[in-house]
């Protein structure tokens, strides 16, 4: 990966984007000057955030996007082929982790007896989710002349490092959350493949252990720092690489 470019023409559109990691994407991107559009299940609170970001002299706008609901996903395209006739860049940031409130408090590997609900609802909102939206969205991608989609996955995805002992994150076995963003992953290098002769790069990226909600107070990086991946994934150049999983400019092991 290369350092971030000028994006003054571009529009992008970041799910979950109204605090933490999704946050920071919408400033960082519209700080390189990108048209953002917000998309949040709370329309109310998307909007507050896209004026308060207006202030700022950035390009902002916000839409509705419950993941989850099929509806929201066909209104985002028809927002976004209405106004903007296509769409540059798509961060898949929106996600959850039900198997704990987060990660920076001792993990309790419980696969065996996890209630199934808990499986189903993490993969609804973290992998079918984000396969239909981008699916959905793909038209509109087509339509630019360097799409970027760019998965939030985590390196807790990995199943190289997970069934390896003497990994960092051997004993992190919250099996919705990672298995969800494993599935996440072969997404990403399915797509990939299909896109690999348009200009449309597909990538998933690990934010670092970033103090959020999900990450807990104790996590290495704030928020500002985790967006950086995503950022870097959005604006590669045509050169850059594609179906691959990053955290900054360093290629994660599957």
């Amino acid at each position: 990966m290369t350092k971030a470019q000028d994006l003054t023409g571009k529009v992008a559109l970041v799910t979950g984007g109204t605090r933490g990691i999704g946050l920071e994407t919408v400033r960082g991107l519209a700080q390189l000057g990108a048209t953002v559009v917000i998309g949040a299940r709370d329309a109310n609170k998307a909007i507050e955030v896209a004026g308060q970001l207006k202030q700022d002299g950035l390009k902002v706008e916000s839409i509705k996007i419950d993941v989850n609901v099929h509806e929201d996903h066909v209104a985002a395209y028809k927002y976004l082929d209405e106004n903007y006739g296509k769409l540059d860049i798509l961060i898949n940031n929106a996600g959850i982790m039900l198997d704990q409130e987060n990660v920076s408090i001792d993990v309790v590997n419980r696969t065996s007896t996890l209630p199934i609900k808990i499986l189903r609802d993490t993969f609804d909102a973290n992998f079918f989710a984000q396969v239909e939206l981008t699916q959905i969205l793909l038209p509109l991608i087509r339509k630019s002349a360097a799409g970027r989609i760019v998965n939030l996955s985590s390196i807790l995805g990995s199943l190289t490092l997970h069934s390896d002992p003497n990994s960092f994150i051997y004993s992190v076995k919250t099996f919705a959350y990672n298995a969800s963003k494993s599935a996440l992953n072969a997404f990403t290098v399915h797509l990939a493949e299909e896109l690999k002769d348009t200009p449309i790069k597909v990538n998933s990226i690990h934010p670092g252990w970033v103090r959020t909600r999900l990450g807990g107070d104790k996590a290495q990086y704030d928020e500002v720092e985790g967006s950086r991946s995503s950022i870097l994934a959005a604006t590669l150049p045509e050169n850059g690489p594609t179906g691959g999983f990053f955290h900054l400019e360093d290629a994660l092991p599957w």
